[in-house]
């Protein structure tokens, strides 16, 4: 499925659920978010009927997202039914890793073989300030858990956050004792992220990082190799001795190589997460639409998709408001 500007759209997020176990001081309030009526957020019948639509006009890839997913009670049974929808070939998770430990084995059975896990720092009392009260013995036992999964793919998201004591290196160091892959991400201008930077007492970008690694192991080299389907570029460091990836979001727009759309937790697909405007499916499933007419939609939507974001600019109509944890981060 080609979009408007000919990218190939492929890849598909959906969050199951705006509502968190922890409360990141970059993503949500420390009172979090109003929570949304059960009512209001798409049932797993209604999930699967987008995807049915989406995997028909050419989805391939589903990744299953928050707030925190695996607080939605039944995940691992909604997994394997999108799963079973003809045309998806994989259904990957991100999580904070928090209850992975506990989920492992049943999100393993529905069919997750891709987990990517917040871990922002590797210091105990910073992660716990981070998070407002999240252990980080439970997400290391999360990657842990899904490591000793055979045939899985492990990453780790690094927000970069401005602050030194995030110590950088030391999340490298944990990915290469684990085998599994760092990667470091700009954080997005959307919410209580734009509050953030604003603040913050540095400002890194995905490049600054990249030399920075460059000093402890060598200068690297852009790797083929892609552990998934997403944005990331993969590089080699010669005293490293796996992948590291860097999502420079804002510095270096990749809108260009963009295969992807956002399925809120209340149904508005979203072409482009810096903008708050999308097509609201949860409307249209309950006012009666066929699935010829979910498909129509959404090859629709996919053919608008806007061809660059603008993040930076001072003036955006139809910029998003609302917090990463309501739309999917």
């Amino acid at each position: 499925m080609l979009d408007g500007s000919l990218r190939k759209i492929d890849y598909m997020r959906i969050s199951v659920t705006d509502r968190c176990n922890l409360r990141c001081a970059y993503c949500m309030p420390a009172e979090g978010v109003a929570p949304v009526s059960h009512s209001d957020i798409l049932t797993f019948d209604e999930i699967v009927r987008v995807c049915g639509a989406a995997a028909s006009c050419g989805i391939e890839h589903i990744r299953i997202t928050g707030g925190e997913p695996l607080v939605r009670k039944g995940i691992p049974d909604l997994i394997k039914s999108i799963a079973s929808v003809p045309g998806i070939r994989t259904v990957s998770v991100t999580t904070n890793g928090i209850w992975l430990e506990s989920y492992a084995e049943d999100l393993y059975r529905a069919g997750v073989r891709h987990f990517n896990i917040s871990l922002d720092t590797m210091d105990p009392v910073l992660y716990r300030q981070i998070t407002r009260g999240g252990e980080l013995s439970r997400v290391i036992g999360g990657i842990d858990a899904v490591r000793a999964l055979p045939g899985t793919t492990v990453k780790t998201d690094t927000v970069l956050l401005g602050i030194r004591e995030q110590k950088l290196y030391d999340v490298a160091e944990f990915a290469a004792s684990r085998d599994i892959y760092p990667r470091y991400i700009e954080m997005m201008p959307i919410g209580c992220g734009k509050e953030w930077l604003k603040a913050a007492e540095l400002s890194y970008t995905a490049e600054d990082v990249r030399k920075m690694l460059a000093e402890r192991y060598g200068e690297p080299v852009r790797s083929g190799d892609s552990p998934g389907h997403g944005p990331a570029s993969y590089w080699k460091y010669p005293g490293f001795g796996g992948l590291i990836g860097f999502i420079p979001a804002v510095s270096c727009r990749f809108c260009g190589n963009c295969n992807r759309v956002r399925l809120t937790s209340q149904g508005l697909l979203k072409a482009c997460l810096q903008y708050e405007s999308g097509t609201d499916f949860r409307r249209l499933i309950r006012t009666g639409a066929d699935d010829d007419e979910l498909k129509i939609s959404f090859a629709e939507a996919v053919r608008r998709k806007s061809g660059m974001h603008s993040f930076g600019s001072s003036d955006i109509p139809d910029e998003e408001w609302r917090n990463m944890s309501q739309i999917g981060g």
